[in-house]
C-alpha cells in the first residue's frame, strides 16, 4: 500500500486590466522562469481555502487581493505546484482560483510584478488583426505534428483539432479557448514545458526552459496552464455576468470601459455597438462629470450602477468575431 501523501496547495491568478492590456502577477520564487503567486495550504492552521490563500498573497505581493471565485483544481501527476517538485512520492492538488483588481497595486514585494498575460500567450491577441505568428510558426508546426501521426485518423483528427483551435482554414476563432489552444501545444511538444515533463517522467534533469520565438514566455510548473484556465473563463464571464466592473475604477468613460474589453477577450470592437448594448443592459449611468486629462473634447464620466447590479439578474457584454479571420 503506498505510503504517499497528498499535498493541498492553492495558486491565484491575480489579474488587472487597463486600457494597454490585461496584468497579471508573477514571482519568481519557484526558479528561473516566473509563476503565479502559490503557497501551501495548512489545514490544522487554515480555517478556509480562501482566507489562506488571501493571507500568503498579501504575504507575496504585499496587498490585498479582491473579489476572488475558484478557478479548477490540478492533480495531474508530473505537472504539479512547485512545492512537490522535491516531495518525492507525495502527491500534489493544486487548487487555483481567479481573483480580479480594479487597478495594478503596487507590489512590495521585490519577486513580484505585474506582466501582460499575452507575454505567454502571444497567439491571443487579436486587438491588431491576426497575429502572424499563427500563421508563420504555429500553423507549419501543427501540419507537420499532425502528419507524424500513427494512422489516417489520427492525422486527421490532429488537423481537426487545429483547425478548430486557431482559427485554420476558414474556422472561426473563439476567444474563450485559450487553454485548449495552450493544451495542444504542449500536446505537440511546443512548449518548453512539454520537454521539461517529458524530462522528469524519463528521471532526467531538465535544463532552464528557454522561450521560443512567437511561443510565449514559459513558467514555473502547471502554471501556464492555470493562467490559461484563467484567460479562458474570464473571456466567458464577461459575456453573462457583469464582471468587468471588479476590474474598472469608479469612475471611467466609455471608451476606456470598451478597451478594458477589449484587452480582456484580445479583440476590437465597433464603438456604437458597443455603447448601443451598455445602453440597453442599463449597466451604466452618467455622472456629469467630464475627463479632461486627455486633451480636446472631455469625455463624460460613468459609473456602474450598483443597485442594477444587485435588484436583478443582468448579463455581461457581446463579444463578437474577429473580422478578417
Amino acid at each position: 500500500m503506498s505510503e504517499a501523501r497528498v499535498i493541498i496547495g492553492l495558486s491565484a491568478a491575480i489579474i488587472a486590466v487597463t486600457e494597454d492590456g490585461p496584468f497579471a502577477v508573477v514571482t519568481r520564487e519557484g526558479g528561473d522562469a516566473p509563476g503565479l503567486p502559490f503557497g501551501a495550504f495548512d489545514p490544522a492552521g487554515d480555517r478556509t481555502l480562501e482566507l489562506s490563500l488571501r493571507g500568503w498573497v498579501k504575504e507575496q505581493t504585499g496587498f490585498d487581493i479582491g473579489y476572488v471565485e475558484q478557478l479548477y483544481t490540478f492533480g495531474d501527476r508530473g505537472r504539479e505546484m512547485p512545492m512537490a517538485e522535491s516531495a518525492g512520492s507525495d502527491r500534489a492538488i493544486s487548487i487555483s482560483y481567479l481573483a480580479l483588481t480594479p487597478s495594478r497595486a503596487v507590489l512590495e514585494r521585490a519577486a513580484a510584478r505585474w506582466r501582460s498575460w499575452y507575454d505567454f500567450f502571444p497567439w491571443e491577441d487579436w486587438r491588431d488583426g491576426r497575429p502572424a505568428v499563427i500563421d508563420e510558426i504555429i500553423a507549419p508546426r501543427l501540419t507537420k505534428w499532425a502528419q507524424n501521426a500513427t494512422d489516417a485518423d489520427a492525422i486527421n483528427q490532429r488537423r481537426a483539432r487545429a483547425r478548430l483551435a486557431f482559427a485554420l482554414d476558414g474556422a472561426v476563432w473563439n476567444e474563450e479557448r485559450a487553454l485548449d489552444r495552450y493544451e495542444l501545444l504542449y500536446e505537440a511538444g511546443l512548449t518548453p514545458e512539454a520537454a521539461r515533463d517529458r524530462a522528469r517522467f524519463d528521471g532526467k534533469k531538465s535544463s532552464a526552459m528557454e522561450a521560443e520565438p512567437g511561443l510565449g514566455e514559459p513558467m514555473i510548473s502547471d502554471h501556464r496552464r492555470i493562467l490559461a484556465t484563467a484567460i479562458g473563463r474570464l473571456r466567458a464571464k464577461i459575456k453573462y455576468r457583469p464582471v468587468v466592473f471588479e476590474l474598472a475604477p469608479e469612475q471611467f468613460t466609455l471608451l476606456y470601459l470598451q478597451r478594458v474589453v477589449e484587452a480582456i477577450a484580445g479583440l476590437e470592437l465597433h464603438k456604437q455597438n458597443f455603447r448601443r448594448l451598455l445602453d440597453r443592459t442599463g449597466l451604466v449611468e452618467g455622472t456629469g462629470a467630464f475627463d479632461t486629462s486627455a486633451g480636446g473634447r472631455p469625455a463624460e464620466l460613468f459609473r456602474a450602477r450598483r443597485e442594477t447590479l444587485s435588484e436583478r439578474p443582468v448579463g455581461g457584454v457581446h463579444v463578437p468575431a474577429p473580422r478578417g479571420e
